[in-house]
């Protein structure tokens, strides 16, 4: 039984826990794809700022998705 506990603890120590992607910065990334990397820190942004209102205002796991896109949706319109 020891060498089972101690296998599983092992195991758990070795994962690597799972991170958001990081924002992309476009000063970091060769001149021809700056513009596609401008774009792609904008949409990060954006996706961010939609996460945090979802956070505020408490949406359920099961909304958040149908709330994310509306949100998003609104933000393009608005451009």
């Amino acid at each position: 039984m020891k060498p089972f506990i101690f296998i599983s603890a092992v195991a758990l120590l070795a994962t690597v826990p799972a991170h958001a992607q990081p924002l992309v910065d476009p000063n970091k990334v060769a001149p021809e794809y700056r513009e596609a990397a401008e774009n792609r820190r904008a949409e990060q942004l954006r996706q961010r700022e939609c996460a945090l209102k979802a956070d505020l205002e408490k949406v359920l796991p099961r909304d958040r998705t149908a709330f994310l896109n509306h949100c998003l949706e609104t933000m393009a319109a608005k451009q």
